[in-house]
């Protein structure tokens, strides 16, 4: 009798996988000269492995702010998700500044986004498209993730601190048929690893 192949493990058997996050990430990132000049990543989680709450992962000038009402929670999302996002790809990313703020955030597929922690505003507005989008090999820091979720590439967006409005532009892309920005609202968010 021959041996038995060795199981597979969740990681590398996508129908393995646990879930362990489910709520919404919407996220702009801002372009100044063809230069990321500011990248918000905000957070609202409905259960995951570090419990629920809201976030807003900042990046701007070579620092990161996570604004939160879990700190356990923010840091999580900041060190285990963000800093591994296409978008923070190539950006000096330091260990975060973990701020413990109040988290307002309205999100939905047809108004955008409007989130608010302590100095910080993001506002993603006039959603061009809804469409679904699922991958069982997305890496975060050679940790592969299924995701699936229904995102809204957007028209406008904004990051505000202090008061003052950030410095730089989304680039939008794509086809009419088929927009693409570098803001988007996005909701029904399940990570399984």
């Amino acid at each position: 009798m021959a041996d038995a192949a060795p199981a597979a493990d969740a990681a590398t058997e996508p129908a393995r996988r646990k879930v362990v996050l489910v709520g919404a990430n919407p996220g702009v990132q801002l372009f100044h000269r063809d230069v990321v000049s500011a990248y918000a990543s905000v957070w609202t989680v409905d259960w995951s492995a570090q419990g629920s709450g809201s976030a807003i992962v900042l990046w701007h000038d070579g620092e990161v702010r996570v604004l939160t009402d879990h700190p356990d929670l923010g840091h999580w999302l900041e060190r285990s998700f963000t800093r591994f996002f296409p978008e923070a790809a190539g950006l000096p990313w330091p260990e975060p500044r973990i701020e413990r703020r109040a988290v307002h955030v309205a999100n939905d597929l047809a108004r955008g986004t409007y989130a608010r922690a302590g100095d910080v505003a993001v506002r993603i507005a006039d959603v061009l498209d809804r469409r679904a989008f699922a991958t069982d090999e997305f890496d975060l820091g050679g940790r592969v993730h299924s995701l699936s979720l229904v995102t809204g590439p957007s028209a406008a967006a904004s990051i505000e601190v202090r008061g003052r409005r950030l410095p730089g532009e989304i680039i939008r892309a794509g086809t009419p048929e088929r927009p693409s920005s570098s803001a988007f609202v996005a909701v029904a968010e399940v990570w399984r690893y």
